[in-house]
């Protein structure tokens, strides 16, 4: 997934708002690494089910979280009443003691902010309001005193505790920050505190935090408040989603944990510490956010067995199991509903991904569907990031009456369609929306998009299948879906659904095929696609402090035993800054792979910067490297906030023949990568030819090369800001663009007198708001030129890639972790054999 990431975090800031200066990530204020993790596991997300949860002092009713707004319902009852309605989502309730009133977290679009509700009267307060991020509210038994968690503290999330006095209310931070001395890839230096949960007499507090702790968000810890004497419950690896919650017995601890299985199940443990940990329940989904009642004799937790979230009770005693029904809703403000039709050139529905706005403000979707949400938006733009949901042609959305306003996608082949409508208090309105095709030429039918880079599942708030995987990539108009199986952390959520095979859930429309994503904390993530013999395990290496710390098996023996299924291999997600070996400490091991013949592909559109991956790419170019352009999205298909949606980036890939079943289609598409007849793209469509040949095919020319014409379209579903022909690197023509920046046509020649390539790209400056990225960018694969007699020298592009090997070698060879002297040979070897050609060719 995301190498490239860990290292260069830091650059990614200023490298995104030099291009898109209006875009910026969601709670941009929390100053914690890898957003994408923590903003999906810990931070509370719209979603359509119930998301979290607390009880009344009754034990009989509970107040939750859903679609945004708080809501109570007894258990013995099938009717939840509506408690607050904005403005703003509303999350993380807790109920004081006396049951008269409710703490929760309100996201507004740029902070998350602690209010109360008195449930006598509706009246909501605000309790902070320091534009920092505040979560995961606690009342003390006393209901005098409030633990929570805030990025106050230099935009890190650390536990606070705070007391209702007669002069309001006064807080300050539990613990001072702490630097651990010990190095942590995804978690950051500085010690956090998460999750705090109070004990029975109010004198103790649980939480998450992770003291010289590498891996994992940490571990469950009892801290005594009067003495600061701090006592380990359980230590092992979580995922911000361990969530202890104590027993009104004050003896024992529930939470969260996926030890030994692939999903969060319930656990239980003893709240002295030092006591061996049980299970609660067993399956394979997930059960999380689970709270006791206040009499002790169930326990109310969120699970997504089902796909979406609901609300399930367990009996303490017995075991027994039920699921809250919703059935009825009692509504804060008149409602109507709306039935929001998709539909194609024919008039019959498609599949489409769909965002809805009430005339609140607010984002809405069917009771049913699963919302997710942009990582990042334009708050000039729009109050909050773009929430849609996908839709398989009908969807009806109860929400506020007033003017609605509807956006409808499908893929990159299509306009965006944008539409308003009123709602009609109690009242149901079909509208129709027809979705036009753009502009392109019935040869684009050869063209078949295909996102090499999805996670089904990787620790997300739902529950993703193969069918459910196939429903969204029809809604995105993707022909083909790369599922790449990966670990996170300790386990690998979809390692049961791996098959060599085509995933029988696949359609005559959407073919889903299982690969794998191998991580590696040191040499670059590697994507393969296509294994047809087994899965490669462990699937990671070079994991600090583990059996697996040895840089051996390195990208280049791990590329080789993918060949050897007959894989392709490409490098994915690759870089935010260009690196710098004159000043970085590199390990990337792409020009070891690129010069050795054993990377295919790379990810020139991906989780990345598309324009600085495209510099790297073309002085690989340069030197005679021909890997093909692909795009890869990175998505964690069962996220409610993600970088997304499936097949945001894409590859396009020209296929030869007509395949009809899903082996031919299978090797039709691998193989057209393979010979890099490819465009990369997050939304503007390219077609080149150069001499009547496509991108990746060689023309090859006399001693005195010639002039070569070119002809090409663009045609995009956003304006585009530029079009230009890329030779050898150089922008070589700049064309001119329809008047609404949607459509172009090239036509033309230019002069060839050596060794080289031809590409067309399409870029925009800033971001666009209906294109979920940094900015639109679009790049076919290269034409290659071979010119008699001419003998490839890339000069400056070779001394380039040798610098960078003699870092990489440099920061190797001493590597304290190898197993044998035979694996530190090994990959000394593969980067000498990678030097050894590039300084053939400077």
């Amino acid at each position: 997934m995301r190498f490239t990431r860990l290292l260069l975090l830091l650059c990614m800031l200023p490298v995104a708002m030099s291009l898109a200066a209006e875009r910026v990530p969601v709670l941009s204020q929390i100053k914690v690494p890898h957003d994408y993790y923590f903003r999906e596991m810990y931070l509370p997300q719209l979603t359509s089910g119930p998301s979290s949860l607390a009880w009344l002092p009754d034990s009989n009713s509970i107040v939750y979280s859903m679609q945004g707004s708080l809501w109570l319902q007894r258990l013995d009852s099938n009717r939840a009443r509506q408690l607050t309605s904005g403005p703003g989502y509303d999350y993380q309730p807790d109920v004081s003691p006396d049951g008269s009133t409710v703490v929760f977290a309100r996201y507004d679009g740029d902070a998350l902010e602690l209010h109360t509700l008195d449930l006598a009267s509706g009246r909501v307060s605000a309790l902070t309001s320091d534009g920092n991020v505040n979560l995961e509210p606690r009342f003390a038994p006393d209901g005098k005193r409030l633990a929570w968690v805030s990025t106050r503290t230099n935009g890190r999330f650390h536990v606070y505790l705070g007391s209702f006095t007669g002069q309001g209310f006064e807080s300050a931070p539990m613990l001072q920050e702490r630097v651990s001395r010990k190095p942590r890839y995804y978690y950051g230096e500085v010690d956090h505190e998460l999750s705090p949960s109070w004990s029975p007499d109010g004198k103790s507090l649980l939480y998450v935090s992770n003291p010289e702790i590498i891996y994992g968000s940490g571990a469950i810890w009892r801290r005594d408040l009067d003495s600061g004497e701090t006592t380990p419950v359980r230590l092992e690896e979580t995922t911000w989603r361990a969530q202890p919650d104590w027993s009104p017995d004050g003896k024992r601890v529930i939470y969260s944990s996926y030890l030994g299985r692939q999903w969060h199940q319930l656990w239980l443990t003893t709240a002295a510490g030092g006591g061996d940990p049980l299970p609660l329940s067993y399956g394979d989904y997930d059960v999380t956010a689970a709270r006791w009642s206040p009499d002790g004799e169930r326990i109310a937790y969120i699970a997504n067995e089902n796909g979406g979230l609901e609300i399930r009770v367990q009996d303490m005693t017995s075991g027994a199991v039920t699921t809250l029904a919703i059935d009825e809703r009692e509504w804060l403000q008149s409602r109507g509903a709306v039935l929001v039709r998709t539909l194609g050139a024919d008039g019959k529905p498609v599949a489409a991904r769909v965002m809805v706005t009430g005339a609140d403000g607010r984002r809405y979707a069917p009771d049913d569907a699963w919302l997710h949400a942009d990582d990042g938006f334009d708050r000039q733009a729009t109050d909050y990031e773009p929430q849609y949901f996908h839709s398989a042609g009908a969807a009806t959305v109860s929400l506020p009456a007033g003017e609605a306003r509807i956006v409808v996608w499908r893929g990159m082949e299509h306009r965006i369609a944008q539409r308003s409508i009123d709602v009609r208090n109690n009242g149901t309105r079909q509208i129709d929306i027809q979705l036009e095709p753009l502009d392109l030429p019935a040869e684009w039918q050869q063209w078949i998009s295909a996102d090499v880079h999805v996670h089904m599942n990787y620790g997300g708030h739902y529950r993703n299948t193969p069918p459910r995987l196939v429903q969204q990539a029809a809604a995105e108009d993707l022909d083909v879906v790369f599922n790449l199986v990966v670990n996170k952390e300790q386990r690998i959520p979809d390692i049961r659904t791996f098959t060599t095979m085509p995933d029988t859930a696949s359609t005559a429309d959407t073919l889903l095929l299982h690969g794998q994503e191998f991580h590696t904390s040191y040499w670059g993530h590697l994507g393969l696609l296509g294994l047809d013999e087994h899965f490669l395990l462990p699937g990671y290496t070079t994991y600090a402090n583990t059996g697996l710390a040895s840089p051996y098996p390195d990208n280049t023996t791990v590329a080789r035993l993918a060949h050897a299924q007959n894989a392709l291999v490409g490098y994915v997600h690759p870089f935010l800054s260009i690196p710098d070996p004159a000043t970085e400490s590199l390990s990337n091991a792409l020009p070891v792979d690129a010069a050795l013949g054993t990377a295919d592909y790379y990810e020139v559109v991906g989780f990345a910067d598309h324009r600085t991956s495209a510099e790297v790419w073309y002085r690989l170019l340069n030197c005679g490297l021909p890997l093909a352009a692909a795009g890869g999205t990175d998505a964690m298909a069962n996220y409610a906030s993600l970088r997304g949606p499936v097949g945001i980036n894409r590859t396009y890939a020209r296929v030869s023949g007509n395949p009809a079943n899903p082996d031919e289609r299978r090797a039709a598409w691998l193989a057209a990568l393979r010979a890099g007849r490819t465009i990369a793209t997050n939304g503007p469509l390219l077609e080149l030819t150069v001499d009547g040949q496509a991108p990746g095919t060689t023309i090859n020319l006399p001693a005195d090369g010639g002039e070569l014409r070119f002809k090409g379209f663009m045609r995009s579903l956003v304006p585009i800001d530029h079009l230009e022909l890329v030779q050898n690197g150089e922008v070589v023509r700049h064309f001119a663009i329809s008047e609404n920046g949607m459509s172009a046509d090239i036509d033309g020649s230019v002069p060839v007198r050596e060794d080289g390539w031809l590409l067309l790209r399409a870029w925009n400056d800033e971001s666009s708001p209906d294109v979920f990225d940094l900015y639109p960018y679009a790049t076919t694969n290269a034409v290659f030129t071979d010119v008699a007699n001419n003998e490839l020298a890339c000069g400056s592009d070779a001394d380039y890639f040798i610098a960078w090997l003699d870092d990489l070698r440099d920061n190797t060879v001493g590597h304290p972790d190898y197993n044998t002297e035979q694996e530190r040979r090994t990959v000394l070897d593969n980067i000498a054999a990678a030097k050894a050609i590039f300084l053939q060719r400077r």
